[in-house]
């Protein structure tokens, strides 16, 4: 039987997929850093305006669940569409807010929209990209989050310049969800764009949709246990950005050379995605999960015990780009194992699930290392962290083959 995958280009994901979320991650990284801000611009004491902060991944966590039920009935598109309209809703309460507790409020709904546009942008690639592409794909999604979230604090300072009004940033935001539906709108249907790729055929599909809880259940083994190692990632992604401004900070390096840090740490980090891609579709997901979580665990003990070396500023700089290439060798990775372990028949449920596992790593992880830190050290909360990254490779190493090791592209199958 002919075999009509070769005719997927990798192109034809740029206008429905890649460019909606290129636009909605711009806004979204216009907005991260002046949340705070802004918080404490309406009278917020730190704490409460960290709280305020803190309300967009608890958002997003909230969001993920729902996010998987309402994909899987409305489909991805529309998802993406009303996800980027709630969006809006949002950020125009945020614009006009008079109180840090409706600040809160909105930043918690533009969380959840989040997690439904990121959860509806992902069931897409994984419903209509070929398997052998899959991982490029959703490594190229992973870099056009990562790009927009480069872009953006950059577009909102010019614009919070020009207008003198943090506030502003907000509407950074809403260009760029209207962006983000402007397209959508006017772009075909997905399966006059695409033909189904082979492995999101394999069973037609059916009118019974998979209910959520139906869902979990059916999924528990691999949640429980696949499912820690993606909290594990989640967690080491996140405490990497919470610990070098902390570390920065606490050797005294001024505001500027840490956002130049930070800055340069991302652009590496961007710059490994499709890489990282490449070798999962050639090789498969264990030859970036291993190096990546084995060197973010390295890089966060190197960093805990040089608080007893001399040059901590070398140090840092030097720990902080093992951490940013530890970080982009994984670029895409959790979208990718969640595609492979998704049913191609109604991915969203499960997607959603998955999602929820890897944000909870993410959301738990400062706040665990703030409670270490205050309770014991920086020092110590970092260097808990790397332990606890070598724990998610063995969990990795043990469970990737288990559950997604027999995926194998097309091309790479033995004659």
């Amino acid at each position: 039987m002919p075999n009509s995958l070769p005719q997927f280009k990798l192109g034809s994901i740029v206008i429905p997929a890649l460019l909606p979320a290129l636009a909605f991650s711009i806004g979204e990284g216009a907005v991260i850093p002046i949340i705070p801000i802004v918080a404490h611009n309406l009278g917020a004491q730190l704490a409460i305006a960290g709280l305020i902060a803190a309300m967009l991944s608890v958002g997003e966590l909230i969001g993920d669940i729902p996010s998987g039920w309402v994909v899987s009935r409305i489909g991805e598109r529309a998802g993406m569409i009303w996800s980027a309209l709630l969006a809006i809703i949002a950020l125009t309460v945020a614009y006009f807010s008079r109180n840090e507790w409706l600040l809160g409020v909105a930043v918690l709904l533009i969380g959840v929209s989040t997690a439904i546009f990121a959860l509806a942008r992902h069931a897409f690639l994984t419903s209509f990209v070929p398997i052998e592409f899959r991982a490029r794909a959703l490594s190229t999604l992973g870099g056009s989050f990562r790009l927009g979230l480069l872009i953006g604090p950059f577009v909102a300072a010019g614009v919070i310049h020009l207008t003198g009004t943090t506030e502003t940033a907000f509407l950074v935001h809403i260009g760029g969800c209207l962006v983000a539906i402007g397209l959508l709108v006017f772009i075909p249907e997905p399966s006059a764009t695409f033909n189904r790729s082979e492995s999101s055929s394999e069973a037609a599909p059916h009118p019974e949709r998979n209910g959520l809880l139906a869902t979990l259940r059916r999924n528990r083994k691999v949640l429980v246990r696949l499912g820690t190692g993606a909290a594990i990632i989640g967690a080491l992604r996140s405490s990497r950005q919470v610990v070098i401004p902390l570390w920065a900070v606490s050797i005294g390096l001024s505001d500027t050379q840490t956002a130049l840090l930070v800055g340069v740490a991302a652009a590496l980090d961007f710059a490994l995605f499709y890489t990282t891609g490449q070798i999962m579709d050639r090789w498969g997901r264990m030859w970036t999960a291993m190096p990546s979580m084995i060197g973010l665990g390295l890089g966060h003990l190197a960093l805990a015990a040089s608080i007893q070396l001399p040059a901590q500023v070398t140090w840092l700089v030097a720990c902080t780009m093992i951490l940013a290439l530890a970080n982009g060798f994984g670029a895409g990775l959790l979208m990718t194992m969640g595609a492979d372990l998704a049913d191609k028949r109604d991915p969203a449920p499960f997607l959603g699930a998955w999602r929820f596992t890897g944000d909870l790593g993410r959301a738990s992880a400062p706040l665990a290392i703030s409670a270490i830190t205050a309770l014991s050290s920086l020092s110590l909360a970092v260097g808990a962290m790397g332990i606890l990254g070598l724990i998610g490779a063995g969990i990795l190493g043990r469970y990737i083959p288990r559950f997604v090791g027999h995926l194998k592209s097309p091309e790479q199958e033995p004659k």
